[in-house]
């Protein structure tokens, strides 16, 4: 049973067959704290923009607008008028919200489409797997982030407006425009603080997700050598089936020996068959070659069907070295090779 722990990394096929599934390390805190951050400091830069933007809205609804008649066109202009200004207000801060939210997955995740997390699957309507799942870990973990994230935001809220009481003690006796201004800057501080913590607590929350994506993917030795097996093959059978090659191309070989002009030999430990026609190559060819017992099966049948064996060390390490089958002689062992064939032939009253 220990065999069967999941106890090594995911290869990368387990990889990407989890991230085919939309299997992926991601922290769902991370694009709404940077939200919420990036929000607030775009109106720490835009608010002044946008409070003026209001302003002039509500000046002409209040001034211009008010007057006009009631009529169904009129009432189509203000509204299509103050919707046109209102979007152009918020646009940027939409805007921001859109490219963060994409940023931050990109982030973490890249590109991914796939619609598998969207398939209905029936083990989700499972009752006793989603009592599990209230009870699990991870449930836990969850609602542990959930309290930190509450205690930190009320913690910061509690901070920021206890060093603030003196002040909030005399909003009554402030004019309107000095509250509202003051009240806006301390909104402002409690969201850019409250969004720096979130985020600093959505990089330890993507840290967490990151260890449980690797642990969720982890697997047995195993799983491992049975997925090796079907990408690769069974390496039994691989061998079985290169055995066979090499016992097939050893078949071709030995059958090209009889057709062999001379097999120049070390004499025991290398043997090496020559061919040449004159009307078919340019130069002699290496048509079967092999060491030890091969070397040796290639002399018996270069005996059997008459073929001249010639014994010459240097030769023969040479073109069993520098020359494979079916390959011409290498130039520099052109003179050699031309001597020995020429012995050959003379012993055979051939011209060369």
């Amino acid at each position: 049973m220990f065999a069967q722990e999941k106890t090594e990394p995911a290869t990368p096929k387990k990889r990407q067959e989890a991230r085919k599934k939309g299997q992926v390390a991601k922290s769902m805190e991370l694009p709404g704290a940077l939200i919420m951050l990036g929000g607030f400091a775009l109106f720490a830069v835009y608010g002044a923009f946008m409070g003026d933007g209001l302003t002039r809205m509500f000046a002409a609804a209040f001034h211009e607008y008010m007057l006009w008649e009631v009529t169904p066109q009129n009432v189509i202009t203000v509204f299509s008028q103050l919707m046109r200004q209102g979007l152009l207000l918020l646009l940027p801060v939409m805007g921001l919200a859109v490219v963060l939210a994409v940023v931050s997955n990109y982030m973490q995740v890249g590109f991914l489409a796939t619609g598998e997390p969207l398939k209905m699957k029936l083990e989700k309507l499972n009752p006793i797997q989603g009592a599990k799942n209230i009870f699990s870990l991870k449930a836990f973990v969850e609602f542990v982030k959930s309290v930190v994230k509450l205690l930190i935001i009320g913690l910061i809220a509690f901070i920021t407006i206890w060093g603030e009481q003196d002040k909030l003690l005399t909003l009554g006796r402030m004019p309107l425009e000095s509250m509202f201004i003051y009240v806006s800057g301390i909104t402002l501080r409690l969201g850019l603080l409250i969004g720096g913590a979130l985020v600093v607590l959505a990089v330890f929350d993507y840290a967490y997700q990151r260890f449980e994506f690797e642990k969720s993917i982890r697997m047995s030795k195993q799983d491992i050598k049975d997925e090796y097996k079907k990408t690769e093959g069974d390496p039994l059978i691989k061998s079985k089936i290169r055995e066979k090659q090499r016992r097939m191309a050893m078949q071709r070989m030995m059958q090209e020996v009889p057709k062999a002009d001379v097999v120049i030999t070390n004499p025991t430990h290398f043997a090496v068959a020559i061919r040449y026609d004159a009307s078919e190559m340019e130069a002699p060819q290496v048509i079967a070659k092999g060491a030890d017992y091969v070397a040796l099966r290639i002399k018996q049948l270069a005996k059997e069907h008459g073929v001249a064996l010639m014994e010459n060390k240097p030769l023969a390490r040479a073109l069993y070295a520098q020359a494979d089958i079916g390959e011409t002689i290498p130039q520099q062992l052109f003179q050699s090779v031309a001597e020995v064939l020429a012995y050959v032939y003379n012993l055979r009253k051939k011209k060369f």
